[in-house]
């Protein structure tokens, strides 16, 4: 009966993508792979077996892309995100590429950082040349991407990572650019800066910003906050620099490149390392391709994160939310990508050392946009603002909470000694959150600690979901729906969408016919001026575009002392400019948001989501049309990490 509980599209994205083939006859059902998925992590443990099955089953949450493509399997490669460094040497860029290759064809997400490459110019003592910079190097991994696609399924998903003092950050901001030399791009790759924050106040000072190599400036990428400070104005005093920019010339480079082409993300380096509980290992220099996982890595140490997400709107019951159910249902999603670290086929083995050391995972969520329509709470509203906050203390709390317990049964990852959590620092304490005005009872948490320890170094993150949301019937992750009515291109065929909680309450109304859903159409999914609808039903149903980016970003920081990581936040703007943008960026740096922006989504001129808008069949071409979705022939073909 549960097969029921799937709608049109969330069933035939299964059937066309996730459930096990062979010879393109379906060998499973909906809820075989949901089984299959429960058994693979659980062996003969017969309790734990039903439990997860009763969970994924009735939709309370789900785990990442890849671990239903391939839990159970003879390779059973179950993590979404990896994230990489290399070394400024031949052998040492050639290594991470062919640990990127590896990766990538087994469907692999990737970040990488490429901040301490010596810049063009720089001298090259071994052959007493100059060196030609990151943009030849980004050409090697562009094709890399395109060449390691899975048998021709689809283009490997790397994201390259630069801090805005090295000297090829201009050229850097080009390469995605759909004008100009073909030579000095590398279209394929995805692009993101390290931000640290005495650019963002030498921008508002309207100060001068110095370009440096990172090979006659050694260090600023293994240093942040003060020591970063320091470092800087040393090297700017002693005139180390190459070049001098007005920092808010750099900037507006940097935002005219985001409204062209939605990128690059902005991760605020200092406030990713300050608030870490992995800070006492070392820096973090860079994070995933979809800007929401934060994990220290070295070039021998590749991080690794396993992703499960919880469906926030299955906990609304009438007019309450049942946060005692969404607590069990957080601690299960721990205890699984706690199994998912210890059965995971490991595509290169530096990636099993530092999954092993840290033991990092990443609980979480989808749907709360459906949360909030379920209650009628506008997304903008205090009941809303109110609700959002204890739905994430509350995953924290028991993920940490699971995460201790686990660590009484088998210890404490082996770099737990000096972290924060350690020292009984939890990350709304690096928020500077007053404990008092919290829900749980976060003192008796940690005495427990202080007692257990924990299992895991970090626990929650919120990836964007675009694959896993479409199967539950959610919108994805933390957004607003992006539209009350469109069409849903993917590899199953073509389906309208409607709201569905718009639907039923026009139905309550006598409203719901084809004028109205015509008048929708005309409005482009908007229902704002239409005069029929009620002011009330405006107010809930107000679409991405008609929400505030303040508001968004608000609710953001308010759960921001509850994530671990970060968060994939896209910042929506009809017709950005370099000034409203600008606003939006500050307005987040300011609330101490560690991902500043995933993609800046953009009505007239960006590349919009694949899942959520109005695709013309006609545009497409038979090999666009075979990469709009993930699947088991197509893994997370979407610009997505697949959570």
């Amino acid at each position: 009966k549960r097969e029921y509980l799937f709608d049109y599209l969330g069933f035939k994205t299964l059937e066309k993508g996730y459930l096990l083939k062979s010879n393109d006859i379906i060998l499973e059902r909906p809820q075989y792979m949901w089984m299959r998925v429960a058994v693979a992590l659980h062996g003969d443990d017969l309790p734990s077996i039903l439990e997860s099955y009763e969970h994924l089953s009735l939709k309370h949450m789900t785990h990442a892309s890849p671990t239903l493509f391939n839990a159970g399997t003879l390779r059973q490669q179950m993590s979404s995100c990896f994230l990489l460094s290399t070394s400024d040497s031949v052998s040492g860029i050639y290594k991470t590429v062919t640990d990127c290759a590896h990766i990538s064809k087994y469907a692999g997400g990737i970040g990488v950082s490429v901040s301490n490459i010596r810049s063009k110019g720089s001298y090259i003592k071994g052959t007493n040349g100059k060196s030609d910079g990151i943009v030849p190097m980004l050409k090697v991994y562009n094709e890399t991407a395109r060449f390691i696609n899975q048998a021709g399924k689809r283009l490997g998903s790397f994201a390259m990572y630069l801090e805005p003092w090295n000297f090829d950050i201009e050229d850097f901001l080009e390469l995605k650019k759909n004008t100009g030399d073909a030579n000095l791009r590398a279209r394929d790759l995805f692009y993101a800066l390290w931000v640290c924050d005495l650019f963002m106040e030498r921008v508002e000072k309207d100060e001068d910003w110095y370009l440096m190599c990172p090979n006659e400036c050694p260090g600023l990428t293994q240093v942040y906050g003060d020591e970063f400070n320091e470092l800087y104005n040393k090297y700017v005093k002693e005139k180390k620099y190459r070049k001098v920019i007005k920092a808010r010339d750099l900037w507006g480079k940097i935002l005219v490149a985001q409204t062209e082409t939605g990128t690059p993300y902005i991760c605020y380096k200092d406030a990713v390392n300050k608030k870490s509980n992995q800070k006492h290992i070392g820096p973090i220099t860079s994070s995933n391709l979809c800007a929401e996982i934060c994990l220290y890595n070295t070039p021998d140490s590749i991080a690794v994160c396993n992703i499960a997400t919880i469906g926030l709107a299955t906990f609304v019951e009438g007019d309450t939310y049942n946060f005692e159910k969404l607590g069990e249902v957080a601690r299960l999603a721990t205890r699984n990508l706690n199994k998912v670290i210890d059965l995971n086929f490991y595509p290169v083995p530096e990636t099993e050392k530092n999954n092993s050391e840290h033991r990092p995972v990443a609980v979480g969520v989808q749907g709360l946009y459906d949360t909030f329509m379920k209650l009628r709470y506008p997304f903008d509203s205090q009941e809303a603002k109110d609700l959002n906050k204890k739905i994430f203390e509350c995953i924290q709390y028991n993920c940490i909470l699971q995460s201790s317990d686990l660590a009484k049964e088998s210890g404490s990852y082996s770099t737990y000694e000096n972290s924060p959590i350690s020292n009984g620092i939890f990350q709304h304490n690096m928020w500077g959150v007053d404990e008092s005005t919290l829900v749980y009872d976060w003192e008796a948490l940690r005495q427990k600690i202080k007692i257990d320890g924990v299992r895991n170094s970090l626990l929650t993150a919120l990836p964007p979901t675009a694959s896993t949301s479409q199967i539950l019937g959610n919108v994805e992750s933390f957004e607003v729906i992006t539209s009350n009515l469109y069409m849903r291109r993917v590899l199953s065929g073509n389906y309208p969408i409607v709201n569905k909680y718009l639907v039923n309450d026009l139905i309550k109304l006598d409203l719901w016919n084809d004028d109205i859903k015509n008048k929708i159409v005309m409005n482009d999914g908007s229902v704002q001026n239409i005069k029929e609808i009620p002011m009330e039903l405006k107010k809930l149903y107000k679409t991405t575009w008609e929400t505030s980016q303040k508001v968004t970003i608000n609710l953001s920081a308010d759960r921001g002392p509850f994530i671990d990581h970060s968060q994939s936040l896209n910042i929506f703007m009809e017709a950005p400019t370099v000034s409203k943008l600008s606003s939006a960026h500050f307005f987040g740096f300011k609330a101490g948001l560690k991902t500043g922006s995933y993609y800046i989504r953009s009505r007239p001129i960006s590349n919009a989501e694949k899942f959520s808008v109005q695709v013309d069949k006609q545009a497409l071409s038979p090999k666009e049309e075979e990469i709009l979705a993930c699947s088991l022939e197509n893994p997370g073909a979407c610009d997505m990490c697949s959570g």
